[in-house]
Parts: C-alpha cells; structure tokens; sequence
C-alpha cells in the first residue's frame, strides 16, 4: 500500500500564490507517475497537473504557464507551484499516485478569494 498526505492548502487572495506538497510513503517503489487533481462543488474531478517518474509534464490548459509541477524522487514527494491565482481555482486539491495501482491523498481545500 502507499498513503499519499498532501499539505500547502489555504486561503489566499486573488493574484497569490500557494504551494502544494504531497508525500508518498509506504510502498513508494510502486509509483511511476503522480499528478495533482482538483474538484470544486457541483463539478467534477479533473486533472490539474502531472508528472512522469522521468520528470516529463502535462498539464490543464487551464493552468498553463500559472501552475509548476515537481517531484523529488528522493522524498518521493511531488509539489504543485501554483501562481496568479483566481476564484476558478478554488477547488479540494486531490493528490495522485499510479503505477500498478492508483492512489489518492485525503484532499487539501484550497480558496482564492477576489
């Protein structure tokens, strides 16, 4: 098994910025790809971000050029940078890990108020 724990949520103002980690732990040797999904009410889950063990990324067009992804195979841990905030991207942020099996973290809110 593999617990994914994010962390870096909050509350920041319209333009701000925030960082999301996320920690692997278990049986991290599992994991090839991880990314970062996010679910606002009434929507559905949708992919942000993600990032191949080798460090190739894809990203939403909706993020481009706002959001970074980043892993550190080292704390199997991946970040999301994310920059130039607006109200659309309040969301619960969802963490994500796959390689024979997918996981998921517990979620962190993130809110951007304008």
């Amino acid at each position: 098994q593999v617990q994914l724990v994010e962390s870096g949520g909050g509350l920041v103002q319209a333009g701000g910025s925030l960082r999301l980690s996320c920690a692997a732990s278990g049986r991290v040797f599992n994991i090839k790809d991880m990314g970062w999904y996010r679910q606002a009410p009434g929507n559905q889950r949708e992919s942000v971000a993600s990032i191949t063990v080798t460090g190739r990324t894809n990203y939403a067009n909706s993020v481009k050029g706002r959001f970074t992804i980043s892993r550190d195979n080292n704390k199997n841990t991946v970040y999301l940078q994310m920059n130039s905030l607006n109200s659309e991207d309040t969301a619960v942020y969802y963490c994500r890990a796959w390689g024979t099996t997918v996981y998921w973290g517990q979620g962190t809110q993130v809110t951007v108020s304008s």
